[in-house]
């Protein structure tokens, strides 16, 4: 793939690495991130050669602090702004990777920030870390997820908090919350997050695509039918592995 504007893409023994690159706006996402991250999210949900995934966001101060707002909240009406975010569905992209994915969170983490977050699989994140959902203040509501995610990963009570009334949650919080798996000084963020992307891409690669899978589906069947989904796909694993493939 060829240079991007707003996204550093980059490929490491079988670690791809996905930096959001508009640091000097704390990473917003605009309509070019979008284009660019549906291109890459594609290119690597097709690549045999990446284990796992790495999100992360450049310079101090942010993550992603949301979406652009001169892009989004001044199309000429309501629905021309919803579809121009909905033309890719960058989104669903993340959520359907076979890949595991870890996004390497630090400073500001609101809105489209953290929806981004909440389609990736392990989120860890650094002491400076805040988090929050500021749309109902601005007059409009989430439109890439966080009304269904948030509650999926931190509960109904926690998600109409941060959703109702806007306020930031620090790193400890959201750990206690379930909105993050770990915390850890700032500066040794990166490097946790990536001695856990080496440690999974050492394991047998259908074992932990088959696991995620599992859990990502069966989360949305009732218990009998998953359990019968994680029957089929363990099948699946023990005969490749009997068969020495």
């Amino acid at each position: 793939m060829g240079a991007f504007e707003t996204i550093i893409y980059e490929k490491r023994d079988a670690v791809a690495y996905i930096t959001l690159n508009r640091p000097k706006v704390l990473n917003v996402y605009n309509i070019k991130m979008r284009d660019e991250l549906y291109q890459i999210l594609g290119a690597i949900k097709d690549d045999p050669d990446v284990r796992v995934v790495i999100l992360k966001g450049a310079g101090d101060k942010a993550f992603c602090a949301g979406a652009d707002l001169t892009e989004f909240l001044t199309a000429s009406s309501p629905v021309i702004a919803r579809q121009v975010r909905w033309e890719r569905d960058v989104w669903g992209l993340f959520l359907s990777l076979p890949q595991p994915v870890i996004v390497a969170l630090h400073g500001y983490v609101l809105g489209d920030g953290i929806e981004m977050a909440l389609c990736c699989d392990l989120r860890i994140a650094s002491q400076d870390a805040q988090f929050g959902t500021p749309e109902v203040g601005l007059g409009i509501i989430p439109a890439a997820g966080a009304t269904q995610t948030l509650p999926r990963t931190v509960g109904r009570g926690k998600a109409l908090e941060m959703l109702l009334t806007g306020r930031r949650i620090n790193a400890q919080e959201a750990y206690k919350a379930g909105l993050v798996n770990r915390v850890v000084p700032r500066e040794k963020l990166l490097s946790t997050v990536e001695e856990i992307a080496r440690n999974i891409a050492s394991y047998d690669q259908m074992a932990v695509r088959s696991a995620k899978q599992a859990i990502v589906r069966g989360l949305d069947l009732p218990l009998k039918e998953g359990l019968e989904l994680e029957k089929r796909l363990a099948s699946s694993v023990q005969a490749r592995t009997s068969q020495g493939g």
